[in-house]
């Protein structure tokens, strides 16, 4: 597949594994990060190398069998991917900083510090990855995790940024649990019959999680 279709430039944990279940119940081939746990044959290091040189990437390579991708790495180089595939739509999942600053240290934080103790190679591949591209490493810093204002700032600057960036006709911007209307709508589908996936909530994300790591 590829090129992708849709761009999901949200940060994890405002509802990105909802809105994986629901573009793949849409049609798409959908790109998440929990994929490269569950498939270890998909190539995560080009995310990797293109923290350090995006432009030296052939996009094609990771996203080969996808046509849609949402939460990390992916929303790290929206802007990138929207000049590889001008013809993208991009989502932008959003809620309020302070229930995603609460969301990410219940959930991602505590996973990334623990990353000494994982003894799965291909968890601490994906994970080490995770730490590279996502937000410079912040997750894995107790320090500066401690910083409430400071990561909820990161939050809204780069919901501000996406909102700049993209041009208004290729954007949506989805509050979190919003449902299947506006997103049917902005993709040009008819709305499933089926409820809006509701997944991955704070109290199940290390038991996810877990299933694919089998050590934590």
């Amino acid at each position: 597949m590829a090129p992708l279709k849709v761009i999901g430039a949200g940060f994890g944990r405002t509802g990105t594994v909802s809105l994986h279940e629901a573009l793949n119940i849409l049609g798409y081939n959908t790109y998440h990060m929990i994929c490269c746990l569950k498939d270890e044959s998909l190539d995560i290091k080009p995310f990797k190398e293109a923290h350090r040189n995006p432009e030296a990437i052939d996009w094609d390579k990771p996203y080969e069998g996808f046509d849609a991708a949402v939460d990390w790495p992916t929303c790290t180089f929206y802007k990138e991917l929207m000049d590889k595939y001008p013809d993208a739509k991009v989502l932008l999942t959003v809620r309020s900083p302070e229930s995603w600053y609460a969301s990410v240290c219940k959930t991602i934080a505590p996973l990334a510090q623990r990353y000494n103790e994982i003894k799965s190679e291909r968890a601490k591949e994906v994970l080490d990855v995770t730490l590279k591209v996502v937000l410079d490493g912040i997750f894995a810093d107790e320090e500066r995790m401690k910083d409430e204002k400071l990561v909820q700032k990161l939050f809204t600057d780069h919901i501000e940024e996406v909102k700049r960036h993209v041009p208004s006709d290729r954007l949506l911007v989805m509050e979190l649990g919003e449902g299947w209307d506006r997103l049917c709508q902005f993709l040009g589908k008819e709305v499933p019959n089926v409820p809006y996936p509701k997944l991955n909530e704070a109290a199940s994300f290390q038991d996810r999680v877990s299933k694919h790591l089998n050590d934590l």
